[in-house]
């Protein structure tokens, strides 16, 4: 019996047979996507790969350590209380409904304060992701980083500050 699978069609629930990915009432989209998958793969290449094996598969001890602290009970609580603590509103920016909780100070940076409530936030997504490029730059946190010798920041408004300068800085440049 062959290979198949669905239609990649949307709302197609017509069975093919591998290697096709679009039944024969919908085959002029196969050259189409196939583009697709090329002009990904020549742009991720085997470095997608790579760094899916080395970074995400493979990690050292000290993250793993740091990824299982996020799955246990004490950290549920300690997120359920900074929520509520907050209101679910981003300390960074004042957008409603952020329901992510970031150390101020990253415990990879400093370790001893990844219980303290005073070094949790309640953070949105976007606020998020700038904060922790600010931090591989500011700390040498992050893959392959070398941690820097800086004062600890614990001020949300002073981190606040100095992420809005660098995306200024940032847009700047293009």
């Amino acid at each position: 019996m062959p290979r198949v699978r669905r239609c990649r069609y949307p709302g197609c629930h017509t069975m093919v047979k591998l290697p096709d990915h679009y039944c024969r009432e919908h085959y002029e989209h196969e050259a189409e996507y196939l583009a697709i998958r090329q002009r990904w793969a020549r742009t991720h290449g085997k470095s997608y790969q790579h760094k899916y094996n080395t970074q995400t598969r493979h990690r050292d001890d000290t993250k793993s350590t740091q990824y299982h602290f996020y799955r246990t009970k004490h950290w549920q609580s300690l997120r359920r209380e900074v929520l509520d603590r907050d209101h679910y509103i981003c300390q960074y920016c004042g957008r409603p409904n952020s329901k992510t909780v970031d150390h101020v100070v990253p415990i990879e940076y400093d370790p001893s304060l990844k219980a303290g409530l005073d070094n949790l936030a309640t953070i949105c997504s976007h606020c998020h992701r700038l904060k922790t490029d600010w931090e591989q730059d500011y700390y040498g946190t992050g893959q392959h980083g070398k941690l820097k010798a800086v004062e600890e920041i614990h001020d949300v408004d002073k981190i606040k500050y100095m992420l809005l300068d660098g995306r200024e800085r940032r847009s700047q440049r293009f």
